[in-house]
């Protein structure tokens, strides 16, 4: 330990001996505004601002990296290791800091939180982690330059916040920054400026003005020569629907549908029952579909239509076996249980308190009240809390469904909460709540290409794409339709910042013209 402390203290002293051309004023001012975070909480309010979705997704997993990391560093490492700060004798008055940091040298906690926030942005997109990377390891060496670290406080400090970012992705997945992958269709036809497109805007589906415009207004900066409809609250959503589909099939073009993953959904099996390509744009609070697809954004999606970019991918199918209606579609998933429970009482909420908080309220009250259902799964009987079944494969493993590598596997990704052990909620909480919810014995996971569910005289609704519907079905073949519908993606992932600058660049005459009204 003493070689590794003396070669510490030289290593320090040629920092403090050296004269970095162009460092001063730019290091000393760098350190400073990292500060209490204020540098990163700027840095990830910009992302938020210029960047698109992704971009605020690495924006947020880079501050709670940062939260994680400097709990650990100031928290707990350094109450826990006490070191002296460097003598300052060597550093020159113009390069230190005005106020002297007090805490210990060990670990740097400016470091900490630099590493931490750019791997936690990095974790959700290389891109922006590459922009963000030389500020985070500009405060690094900031920290030695102005003499209130030694080099392995900074080490330290790198490694610890690293590991902090990492941590974060046994709580919350990231999202690969491959789309999920399908089959390519060379079937769907180019629509230059959206011609032969009707898109409908489902109003009620969480779409809201962005930028100054609404969402018809963009669709229509980007694809002027398609057909908006708009469908109000009071309007017959299903009705307004067939009728777009009617039109585009009458021009041989394409059905577009902005809104939620429910109205996908409803999208979705008009389009494969017509044989016409659909075009998603992402209006929702989630979009889970959307972000398995590749089109994150309204931008992919119209690139893609331009250029005639499709793939073909499963349809997930629930059919009656007995008395029940017609067959139900899902592009996500179905379940059966307390999560239709859940989506009901939140919905009664969220007027009043947000969908949000509404979602945690009726998660307490669900786990509190909910009882197990009796049902038969391919005629075997269980005792469940809930049943999932996924259109396609969901990773990670053992964690909660986040996201899909494949469109078309032809697979159910089939979870359940068993109801015959005892204590299954706390356990499952628990288990959730420590990241081992894959070695849970109240938790199962099967794929399979069917799923015959009976017995379900007791369970009234059921849940499509997290919306709930009266079915009085009981008996149903949750299948697959392979191939069955074919959606537009572009053939390689567009540069969100690029699509938005140009995306601005296009809506700047009609600012103008708006402007010049007034």
């Amino acid at each position: 330990m003493r070689r590794i402390s003396d070669f510490d203290r030289r290593l320090f002293a040629r920092v403090a001996d050296s004269r970095l051309r162009g460092a001063h004023p730019l290091l000393p001012r760098i350190s400073r505004a990292a500060d209490h975070g204020r540098l990163w909480f700027g840095t990830a309010g910009v992302l938020a601002t210029v960047g698109g979705r992704t971009a605020r997704r690495a924006a947020l997993r880079g501050l709670g990296s940062l939260a994680a990391a400097s709990l650990m560093s100031n928290v707990v490492v350094k109450w826990t290791v006490e070191r002296k700060r460097p003598v300052l004798d060597a550093v020159p008055l113009v390069r230190r800091l005005r106020r002297q940091p007090w805490t210990s040298s060990f670990p740097s906690g400016h470091s900490a939180s630099a590493a931490a926030f750019a791997t936690g942005v990095a974790l959700e997109s290389s891109r922006y982690g590459l922009l963000v990377a030389p500020l985070a390891a500009a405060v690094a060496v900031s920290r030695v330059y102005v003499g209130v670290h030694y080099p392995s406080d900074v080490l330290a400090g790198i490694a610890l916040g690293a590991g902090a970012a990492a941590l974060t992705c046994r709580y919350w997945p990231p999202r690969p920054e491959v789309p999920a992958q399908a089959r390519p269709r060379i079937s769907a036809p180019a629509l230059p400026k959206g011609d032969g497109l009707v898109v409908m805007v489902n109003q009620r589906a969480g779409t809201a003005i962005t930028g100054g415009f609404t969402v018809a207004e963009q669709l229509r900066v980007l694809l002027p020569a398609a057909e908006i409809v708009e469908c109000g609250p009071d309007d017959d959503f299903i009705a307004l629907l067939r009728q777009a589909a009617q039109r585009a099939a009458e021009r041989a073009g394409a059905l577009g549908i902005c809104g939620g993953d429910g109205s996908v959904n409803a999208a979705a099996a008009i389009a494969a029952e017509r044989g016409l390509p659909l075009a998603v744009f992402p209006g929702g609070t989630l979009d889970h579909f959307a972000l398995d697809l590749g089109v994150p954004a309204f931008e992919d999606t119209a690139h893609a239509v331009t250029e005639g970019d499709a793939v073909a991918v499963d349809l997930g199918r629930a059919t009656p076996l007995v008395g029940g209606g017609g067959t139900s579609h899902f592009v996500n998933t179905f379940s059966l249980g307390f999560y239709p429970e859940l989506v009901r009482i939140r919905e009664s909420l969220q007027g009043r308190l947000g969908k949000w908080p509404a979602a945690a309220v009726a998660l307490a009250r669900v786990l509190r009240t909910a009882s197990p259902m009796e049902v038969e799964v391919n005629g075997r009987p269980r005792r469940l809390w809930m049943l999932f079944a996924g259109n396609g494969v969901y990773s990670p493993e053992g964690f909660a469904p986040a996201y899909r590598q494949q469109l078309d596997d032809g697979l159910l990704d089939v979870r359940a909460i068993d109801g015959e052990e005892r204590l299954a909620r706390t356990r499952l909480l628990i288990a959730a709540l420590t990241g081992t919810l894959g070695r849970s014995h109240v938790y199962t996971t099967r794929r399979m290409r069917q799923l015959r569910l009976s017995g379900l005289h007791g369970v009234d609704s059921r849940a499509y794409d997290g919306e709930v519907a009266a079915d009085p079905a009981e008996q149903l073949l949750i299948d697959k339709w392979p191939g069955a519908l074919t959606v537009y993606r572009p053939a390689e992932p567009q540069n969100e910042l690029l699509q938005r600058a140009r995306t601005a660049a296009a809506k700047a005459p009609h600012r103008w013209r708006a402007l010049l009204r007034k």
